[in-house]
């Protein structure tokens, strides 16, 4: 069974740092694409930041520069460095687990099976 649990989350003035984890279970997460997700009230799901098996990445256009994703696949653990955060980051951070190697569509919510909790972050301005 597939478990992920973020955790990291917290509230931040425009300016500061946050970093991400999700550690993950049940699967071989080596082989598995993953993503980093973010949902704001009133708004729909947004991919954030994704990492396939061979490390290649993918990121939103708003976050490019600011946010860095990486995996421990020793640790089963994926992160996210969020710098230079802004209000505008202010969102329920979800980790995404998928069994498919995704060549396309990383960022898309749909194209994920495993979801975690989520995690709250707040940035203040």
């Amino acid at each position: 069974q597939v478990q992920l649990v973020e955790s990291g989350g917290g509230s931040v003035q425009a300016g500061g740092s946050l970093r991400l984890s999700c550690a993950a279970s049940g699967y071989t997460y080596s082989s598995y694409s993953m993503g980093w997700f973010r949902q704001a009230p009133g708004k729909e799901r947004e991919g954030v930041a994704a990492i396939n098996s061979d490390g290649s990445t993918r990121y939103a256009d708003s976050v490019k520069g600011r946010f860095t994703i990486s995996r421990d696949n020793a640790k089963n653990t994926l992160y996210l460095q969020m710098n230079s955060l802004k209000p505008e980051d202010t969102a329920m951070y979800y980790c995404a687990a998928e069994s498919r190697r995704l060549r396309f569509g990383l960022l898309i919510a749909s194209n994920y099976n495993y979801w975690g909790q989520g995690t709250q972050v707040t940035v203040s301005s």
